[in-house]
């Protein structure tokens, strides 16, 4: 398949690897597949056919970080070998002090982690959202998942599920809208030998048969996780637990006010940059 490569820089005083994340997370939803960074900014690379040129630039008109000014040139590539330039240029180790490393098959071990996850991730995970996928493994280390039931929603490469099946949670669920997704989970679960993970293709339609869950962790974005609050919170037993990412500490009061109306109490909230990790509880009467 042919792409387009986009390079992004910047002139702002704010961290390139800020502005990369909140930017690649915009673009994700117009089309763009990948990411690479660099010193000045990011190359994003969509697929020929997804290409819009008005689409791009109202993604860079409405951009919600302030004193920002994002310039880019757009280059034709014809196929490559896209997974082997991602191994390249973009996947690097992810580690939670010494509790957990997500690192790829291509990465030498490194001991001293208790846990640690093997994501062979292709192109279409360089979202660049590694603030959100800390944040949501570093919720989860401090839970005891001993026995518990658990939906990863919004799966992606099934890291959050992997980690959960590995810190003994009963019963683990894998749900994803993307059939690329879907296979890639099927794929990282095997590496991981956590091979009684179940893994549906869909979205929060997909929940129902699985019935209800003690932990639910959503890390999407902040319009889904809006539409599919409701949906979650029929999942959730009393008293149960849902962690939500993807999506900025602006977007706090929105996502509590839907909370609220599906009996679900927001109980706190963790940042990194400018992106956030939320914890509410379904009430127990």
């Amino acid at each position: 398949m042919n792409y387009y490569e986009v390079t992004f820089t910047y002139t702002t005083a704010i961290e390139p690897e800020i502005v990369n994340d909140v930017l690649a997370a915009q673009l994700g939803e117009i089309g763009f597949e990948s990411f690479t960074e660099n010193e000045q900014g990011m190359q994003g690379y969509i697929p020929e056919n997804l290409y819009d040129e008005q689409a791009l630039q109202t993604v860079l008109a409405t951009f919600p970080l302030e004193n920002v000014q994002i310039h880019y040139t757009v280059l034709f590539v014809e196929d490559k070998d896209w997974n082997e330039e991602w191994e390249k240029n973009y996947f690097k180790p992810i580690r939670i002090g010494h509790d957990c490393i997500i690192r790829a098959s291509f990465h030498e071990p490194e001991p001293g982690f208790q846990y640690e996850i093997i994501i062979d991730p292709k192109m279409a995970f360089g979202t660049g959202n590694h603030e959100t996928t800390y944040l949501m493994i570093q919720e989860m280390l401090q839970l005891d998942l001993t026995g518990k039931e658990l939906l990863d929603m919004g799966c992606g490469t099934a890291v959050l599920a992997i980690l959960a099946r590995m810190k003994g949670a009963g019963r683990v669920v894998a749900i994803d809208i993307d059939e690329w997704a879907y296979r890639n989970a099927l794929e990282n679960i095997r590496l991981n030998h956590t091979d009684d993970i179940q893994v549906a293709l869909g979205g929060a339609e997909q929940i129902a048969p699985f019935g209800t869950f003690d932990y639910i962790f959503a890390n999407i974005n902040r319009n889904i996780l809006l539409n599919d609050i409701r949906h979650y919170a029929v999942h959730m037993k009393l008293g149960a637990f849902l962690y939500m990412s993807g999506f900025y500490t602006q977007d706090i009061p929105a996502i509590e006010t839907e909370c609220k109306r599906n009996g679900l109490t927001l109980l706190s909230h963790a940042k990194r940059n400018n992106w956030v990790a939320v914890k509410v509880q379904k009430q127990q009467h």
